[in-house]
């Protein structure tokens, strides 16, 4: 029988410590902040610690900010980690436009208010598109990118896995039906670790059911052949800063076509292969996700 499940978003990190056995404190220092833009919609945002961040994280399609507590627990260092428009707690947008250009365009308002001297920032899959995005668009806001298991190379048929989960039911009926499903389409992540990313990234409502937070609107069943990242090969060959790609050792988004092509767009590309991890690298491999951000930060 279903129940009422409490929700506190800052109280599950002890679970983050102790399975990924962290020498760090249980009670960091994590505060929700928001950013209006000019349209009235809200961004909403994690800073971890009090100085200004050092690294702006920005999540994939269909999760939320919460995707990189780990990491952060990891690092201990001053990060904003940003809940894309239509995702966690941040504004749907009216016109459902949740391509890389349109997101850009928001989180750009967030980081030049809250982040603006940041060293490094880091986007995976959805997210990494839209800081490409946001480096070309604003170079001024970004002095390092690196793009997590994404390049402009990702087709439907590489990234069907993903969709496939995404764009499954949008209700349970109980947590053990949504945590069943998100099991089976995450093979590489542990029982416990997904259903702390179901609480942060579904919510339940009065009559006990569970739905997800995100708008369904903005991952569409696209045409084969067609691509969100159409066109931006050509975005990272203009940028003016250095780009790190990571790459998850078991992921079929990224090939080694795709890390072809940026190293000969970008010959000074650095790339990153991490065993065992699938597409969210920063879920499967906080650990070394962390330590190469530690290295882009010079940390």
């Amino acid at each position: 029988m279903s129940t009422k499940v409490p929700y506190d978003e800052f109280s599950m990190f002890h679970e983050n410590i102790a399975e990924y056995e962290l020498n760090v404190s249980a009670h960091p220092i994590v505060t929700r902040t928001a950013v209006t833009l000019e349209d009235g919609r809200s961004l909403s945002a994690l800073r971890w610690g009090t100085s200004a961040p050092k690294a702006v994280l920005v999540h994939g399609s269909a999760q939320n900010a919460h995707t990189w507590d780990t990491v952060c627990l990891a690092l201990g260092e001053p990060i904003l980690a940003i809940d894309l428009p239509g995702h966690g707690h941040s504004s749907w947008r009216d016109d459902g436009d949740y391509t890389p250009r349109a997101l850009a365009f928001d989180i750009a308002v967030v980081i030049e208010k809250l982040a603006p001297t940041a060293a490094v920032v880091c986007g995976m899959s959805l997210g990494g598109l839209t800081t490409l995005s946001l480096a070309y668009q604003r170079p001024d806001l970004v002095s390092r990118l690196v793009m997590v298991d994404i390049t402009p190379g990702v087709t439907p048929e590489k990234s069907k896995s993903i969709t496939d989960f995404v764009n499954g039911p949008q209700s349970f009926a109980s947590l053990d039906d949504l945590l069943a499903r998100t099991i089976e389409h995450n093979p590489t992540r542990s029982r416990s670790s997904l259903q702390r990313g179901i609480l942060h990234n579904a919510r339940q409502l009065d009559d006990l059911s569970w739905v997800w937070r995100y708008d369904r609107r903005g991952h569409p069943r696209r045409d084969p052949g067609t691509s969100i990242a159409a066109g931006m090969w050509d975005m990272i060959e203009r940028l003016h800063c250095p780009v790190t790609l990571v790459r998850g050792g078991v992921s079929p988004v990224v090939d080694d076509a795709d890390v072809a092509e940026l190293r000969r767009r970008r010959p000074d590309s650095v790339v990153h292969v991490v065993e065992g991890a699938g597409h969210s690298v920063q879920g499967d491999r906080p650990r070394e996700m962390a330590t190469i951000l530690r290295g882009e930060l010079g940390a």
